[in-house]
């Protein structure tokens, strides 16, 4: 299989970045994206070329930390997948691919397609966590939660907060990632004492760094956990429910 890739090239974060073009004539269909960018780098490395910088880890699509840009579109050109999970089999032989980092005022280059992340970090810093005694653990039955609420908490619990949600979105929104912690955790029995202040200082993170929902929903089309775009609604409903109750909730 024949591909042109474009493939972007920066130094560092005050480096002017351009694209690299490469010609590859044996990419094989089953090769994920990732996997074809080890193939360039490896023969980059043979020729005493420096390879690509490129962030992955587990590769089973569950870390998310390999989000990069295919063709203008977080990921890749299968919905709700991540760059490690999406094969070369959604491209003909003879096509150009290019790739680039998450596009993001929110996301500072490091190198290459590596980029800074940190800012959902801290929206997570500000309030994705529960704050407990700890001790023994408690009975099983001891923190009663319906079927209900705990299949949906889960689901939203599955966002590997690999940040294509921002990317996506023509203004930078950070409310599919921000809308599904907060639902998590204002669904389970230990996040809820927390839920007030919680609310208000993730929603001030997110909107002091982050631009605004563009309310068109290309953040969940390209979420590779499937998080419901009514996530992004968990925003607003937390932050005016914080209003209401005040500083002590």
């Amino acid at each position: 299989m024949k591909l042109h890739l474009e493939i972007w090239r920066q130094a560092g974060p005050n480096a002017e970045g351009h694209f690299e073009s490469v010609d590859v004539d044996d990419a094989a269909e089953q090769m994920s994206i990732l996997e074809l960018l080890d193939h360039v780098n490896n023969q980059y490395v043979e020729d005493g070329k420096e390879p690509f910088a490129f962030a992955s880890d587990c590769r089973e699509g569950i870390c998310g930390t390999c989000g990069l840009m295919v063709n203008d579109r977080p990921h890749g050109p299968d919905k709700n997948k991540p760059a490690c999970q999406q094969r070369l089999l959604s491209f003909n032989d003879g096509d150009t691919i290019k790739l680039e980092p998450l596009r993001s005022a929110a996301y500072p280059v490091i190198k290459d397609m590596v980029v800074d992340r940190s800012a959902l970090d801290r929206v997570m810093e500000k309030g994705g966590f529960v704050s407990v005694m700890a001790g023994t653990a408690p009975d099983a039955d001891s923190l009663l939660v319906n079927h209900s609420d705990a299949e949906k908490a889960l689901d939203h619990a599955a966002c590997i907060g690999c940040g294509a949600c921002v990317a996506a979105c023509p203004n930078g929104a950070a409310h599919l990632f921000t809308g599904a912690k907060l639902v998590h955790l204002t669904l389970s029995p230990l996040g809820r004492e927390e839920r007030g202040k919680r609310a208000r200082k993730m929603v001030d993170e997110v909107e002091g760094t982050f631009g605004p929902c563009s309310l068109y929903g290309e953040c969940a089309d390209v979420c590779p956990a499937g998080i419901p775009l009514t996530a992004v609604a968990a925003i607003t409903k937390e932050r005016t429910r914080a209003a209401f109750r005040g500083k002590d909730d």
